[in-house]
């Protein structure tokens, strides 16, 4: 590889790092095995509990799979990669839910409570949302979408409703990675300025609609490509 020998001092982080920037530099292919905990623990002078320790956080973020056996794999090269590995299927039809049941209300309580300031940010984070898609910035796409969903739900002003939607932020986020980037094909966009609009004109209907339609558009054609909708 090779991989530098770690310092002593926060050596599971140090040796998460070095696996993480081995697969990140394509060291390890996605889909190949990684040398056994003994080797990389004689290369990197840690104990196999440290290396162990590091493959499991790593595995956790789904950047590596564990095969009890068998060895341990490299499953992507980023954690918004694996996201979108782990977020398939039922997993993610389970989160598209919830985010529907949580983003509806918030649309809603957004079109009755929000301010013009809270307007003014609405407007500022969709249109860098659409400003990297347009110009194949993914990631960013990613974060500022997700961004926009919470900044919508804060502008209903219910605290505790706030609160839940943000402690799911890790799993919108991987959504939305997975619904915007299939892995064979680049998939069309799904715009907002309609939610944005109902949620300035103050009418929670509309608004709710919006807010579900989007996801019960993506529900309906699962990894299918969804329409642009402006």
């Amino acid at each position: 590889m090779p991989l530098a020998t770690t310092r002593r001092a926060g050596l599971v982080d140090q040796v998460i790092g070095q696996l993480r920037e081995a697969i990140s530099g394509g060291e390890w292919p996605v889909g190949g095995r990684i040398p056994p905990e003994t080797a990389l623990a004689e290369t990197l002078g840690v104990g196999r509990n440290t290396i162990r320790e590091a493959i499991r956080a790593l595995a956790h973020s789904g950047l590596l799979e564990v095969r009890q056996g068998d060895g341990t794999y490299v499953r992507a090269t980023s954690e918004v990669s694996g996201a979108i590995r782990r977020l398939c299927g039922t997993e993610l039809r389970e989160v598209l839910q919830v985010r529907r049941s949580l983003e509806v209300e918030g649309a809603r309580l957004a079109a009755e409570a929000r301010t013009d300031e809270d307007l003014a940010e609405l407007r500022a984070v969709l249109a860098e949302r659409d400003r990297a898609w347009d110009e194949g910035r993914h990631e960013d796409f990613v974060r500022v979408d997700t961004e926009f969903h919470l900044t919508v739900v804060r502008c209903g002003h219910n605290r505790l409703l706030t609160e839940l939607y943000r402690g799911l932020t890790e799993a919108v986020s991987a959504s939305v990675a997975a619904t915007s980037r299939d892995p064979l094909h680049d998939r069309a966009e799904i715009g907002h300025s309609g939610l944005l609009a109902a949620i300035a004109d103050r009418d929670p209907a509309r608004a709710a609609a919006e807010a579900g339609g989007f996801l019960d558009q993506l529900l309906r054609e699962g990894s299918g490509s969804p329409r642009r909708s402006r």
